[in-house]
């Protein structure tokens, strides 16, 4: 099951700059995802970088790595449960397990994200998943923890101050 970006930004809370899936180019729910992010020169983390820089400055940020991998844990969860985006629910990565990164993604490289869904308790996701650049795995992660968790209704926003 292919998704285009559309579908993949209705489904995700995230927007720009941390939408980090591109496009899933194949889903078997309740099992597996296959995503792919295109890593490009012009993203937020290269905006300061000064010309000339040295190639390993490009080295595009583990964090965000990290996170794309968990967005598309999160798409997997989500099309398996039926997600109601305005069911009142908020999305939260809540942790991982053993991680490895054994390289790295630069501008150009597309990053494909594999993610398998071990289990899911009540509203908690449990999920393991590799990122390949071609044939180079560069990550690696054991056990990813997704949780939807209601938004508390109770909470007022601050008063805004009077001018």
């Amino acid at each position: 099951m292919r998704t285009e970006h559309h579908a993949v930004r209705a489904a995700l809370p995230q927007r720009h700059p941390l939408l980090l899936v591109d496009r899933v180019l194949d889903l078997v729910p309740g099992e597996r995802i296959h995503t792919v992010k295109a890593v490009t020169g012009t993203e937020g983390c290269y905006a300061n970088l000064p010309d000339g820089a040295a190639s390993w400055r490009y080295r595009y940020p583990l964090s965000l790595l990290v996170e794309s991998l968990g967005q598309s844990a999160a798409l997997l969860w989500l099309h398996d449960r039926g997600h109601d985006p305005d069911d009142g629910a908020t999305l939260m990565f809540a942790g991982a397990r053993s991680w490895s990164f054994d390289g790295f993604a630069y501008p150009g490289d597309v990053l494909h994200h594999h993610v398998r869904l071990t289990s899911v308790v009540a509203d908690t996701a449990f999920a393991s998943g590799e990122t390949w650049v071609g044939d180079r795995r560069i990550a690696h992660v054991d056990t990813v923890i997704a949780a939807r968790r209601p938004v508390r209704g109770d909470v007022a926003a601050p008063p805004v101050p009077s001018k």
